[in-house]
Formats: C-alpha cells, sequence, structure tokens
C-alpha cells in the first residue's frame, strides 16, 4: 500500500500552492495522512490549525484521526538526538547568522556557498562532543564523520527534481560535505530541526512516498542521509512543481490573495476548485477569486 502525507505548519492560511500539495499527495498515495508540524510554538496557532481541516474538507480530501503534531513528539527527536550524540555525530553551535556570513566572506575564503540551509556552515564550533548532550542549543551534524560511515546514499525520484532528475539518485560524500555542510539537526528554540523531524516522523507514519514541491529536492539527500544514520527506512519521493505567481514567484502564506478562504468566500466549490487545479497548475495562480459564471 502506498501511503502518503501532507504536512502544513499551522502558521497561517492555506493557500493553493499548498492544496495542490495535498491533492498531490492524495491522489497518489492509496492512503495518505495528515501531520500538523506545529514545532515553532512561536508562530503555530490553534486557529490555524482547524484552518486546515476546514480547508482539505472543502476541497475534498480525507484522512484518518487523529492526525500526528509534532509538539506532542519531542521525545521521539530527543531519543534521535541522543543516539546521534553517543557516536559523536553531533556538535554544539553558538555562532550567529551574522557570524556564519563574516566567516565565510572572509577573504581567505571567498564568496559564501550555499546550500539547502542556506550558507554553508564555515565549522567554526566543530569539534569532538564531549559529555551528556547539551540541551536548549544549537546541535549541528558533522557531516564528514556522518558520510564517511554512511558512504555515498541514494533515493528514488518519481516525480522531477529542478532538472527533471528521475530514476535512482546518488549523491556522493564529498558533494554532501562541499555542497551540504554541518547542517542544523536542533535548534536551540525547538529542540529539533525540520531535517530530524521529518525524518522521525516519516518513519514513525510508516511513509511509503514522500510528497513534497521541488524546493525540497537539494534537501533529500540531508534526510536520507539521517535515515541510514538512524537506521530507519527511506521512502520513494516524488517532488512537484511549485504553483508560482504571474511574475514566476512561488506562492507564500503571507500571499492572501491566493488563500484557499478567498475563493471559499468567492464562492468557489471546493472540489470544482480542486478539479481546475489538478488539470492546470501552470495557471494556477490565474485562477479567478470567483467562478466564472
Amino acid at each position: 500500500m502506498t501511503r502518503t502525507r501532507f504536512a502544513p505548519s499551522p502558521t497561517g492560511p492555506l493557500h493553493l500552492g499548498h492544496a495542490y500539495a495535498a491533492l498531490i499527495a492524495a491522489h497518489r498515495g492509496e492512503e495518505m495522512l495528515l501531520r500538523i508540524e506545529d514545532i515553532d510554538a512561536t508562530r503555530a496557532r490553534p486557529e490555524w490549525e482547524a484552518a486546515i481541516h476546514d480547508d482539505l474538507a472543502w476541497l475534498g480530501v480525507t484522512y484518518p484521526m487523529p492526525v500526528m503534531r509534532q509538539s506532542e513528539r519531542h521525545a521521539a527527536y530527543g531519543a534521535a538526538l541522543d543516539a546521534l550524540w553517543s557516536r559523536g555525530l553531533l556538535y554544539p553551535c553558538t555562532c550567529t547568522r551574522r557570524d556564519i556570513e563574516a566567516a565565510a566572506s572572509a577573504p581567505q575564503e571567498g564568496a559564501p556557498l550555499l546550500g539547502p540551509d542556506g550558507m554553508i556552515y564555515p565549522g567554526t564550533c566543530r569539534h569532538a562532543p564531549t559529555g551528556p548532550r547539551p540541551k536548549g542549543v544549537t546541535l549541528r551534524l558533522n557531516m564528514a564523520k556522518a558520510t564517511a560511515e554512511v558512504g555515498p546514499v541514494s533515493f528514488t525520484e518519481t516525480g522531477a527534481g529542478p532538472g527533471d532528475e528521475t530514476g535512482v539518485i546518488t549523491v556522493q560524500p564529498d558533494d554532501m560535505v562541499s555542497a551540504i555542510g554541518d547542517i542544523v539537526v536542533a535548534r536551540k528554540d525547538f529542540g529539533t530541526s525540520y531535517h530530524l523531524s521529518v525524518v522521525v516522523d516519516d518513519a514513525a507514519q510508516k511513509i511509503t512516498e514522500a510528497t513534497r514541491g521541488t524546493d525540497l529536492f537539494e534537501a533529500t539527500p540531508i534526510h536520507v542521509l539521517l535515515q541510514r544514520l538512524l537506521d530507519l527506512p527511506t521512502p520513494q519521493y516524488h517532488h512537484h512543481a511549485l504553483i508560482r505567481d504571474p511574475n514566476g514567484k512561488r506562492l507564500a502564506k503571507r500571499d492572501d490573495a491566493r488563500a484557499l478562504r478567498v475563493y471559499r468566500d468567492g464562492g468557489w466549490n471546493g472540489r470544482a476548485l480542486a478539479q481546475r487545479l489538478m488539470a492546470s497548475p501552470q495557471t494556477a495562480a490565474m485562477i479567478p477569486t470567483s467562478p466564472l459564471p
């Protein structure tokens, strides 16, 4: 059985891009699960979580209850971090974004290199960890040490990455080190990170195909590496196109003009909007907020 998931954050209204992602997951999975990614307690709101359920019901997207909520899974994330820490794969980092930018921009370093997490960390705090895992601090993965344990990472892509990649994709350790670097696996304010949480949660929900936008394609080798390190299964991945505005910019939650609630208020039937969206995602941003007579 193919099991997929839709994993929104309750930090604002769902828009056409979210609707397309949910519909893709529902279309490709014999069972689609909903996961609420609410680890950012400063931005997550109960009203936005309630709106997610309302919008999905309006679109005709169904899923089993109860749903997984990341705010209830810190013990699972802590256990994964403990496993990595005990093998000397993590280290605490006190660098600010400005510190990283200054170090990466030093004259001897040249222009800062960018990876899936932004500027590639220059390794300022990298050292062998000692003692128990510290809490309430940022933790980074020692990418060179991690890839030395795992070797090349491979995953099956059933959609199309930014370069229309499909089939089995393999990334070599040297590329992981140079193009990705020491990624954050736990933020001091969250106690985890997106990369760690998504890997632990996909395994817990027994996801067999992770559907998501092409903006996350470059992060996939990170997730496969963590799966290998934590002895978790690797699902196949299906990266789909993003819904973009007429200027080519992907939709964001701050783009309230394309929020699903606007289309609901404009008189659209949710299933009709879903059909229109799936039939022509390339022109989705041009769908009028009120259906044509």
